[in-house]
């Protein structure tokens, strides 16, 4: 695997976990998730999203422990891409999960 693919996977799975934890979201809106008690969480919501949302913090962390860098230049680079994917997923998807709510049109 090239260095340059390598230093793409923190923003291309920051990009999964993006759509994904909106997709549940409209999902779990549309399902009714947020009605349906859960202990810890309040809600079904909740639970799912804080789920997903650690699930993929977790697989950032993988990928930066695992993702083999070279010297130099290329490897800061390619640090620096796991680091950017998980921190862009800590601080973008946060707001989401954390203070998420479903607005129900009549």
């Amino acid at each position: 695997m090239g260095w340059l693919v390598r230093a793409l996977l923190g923003p291309v799975i920051w990009s999964a976990m993006f759509t994904a934890v909106y997709a549940l979201h409209g999902l779990g809106c549309a399902l009714g998730w947020p009605g349906r008690s859960m202990p810890l969480t309040g809600d079904l919501q909740r639970f799912a999203l804080l789920a997903l949302w650690i699930a993929g913090i977790v697989v950032h962390l993988v990928q930066i422990r695992l993702t083999t860098a070279p010297a130099g230049v290329t490897g800061g680079i390619v640090r620096a891409g796991g680091w950017i994917g998980l921190v862009s997923t800590l601080f973008t998807l946060m707001p989401i999960v954390v203070t998420s709510t479903c607005r129900l049109v009549p």
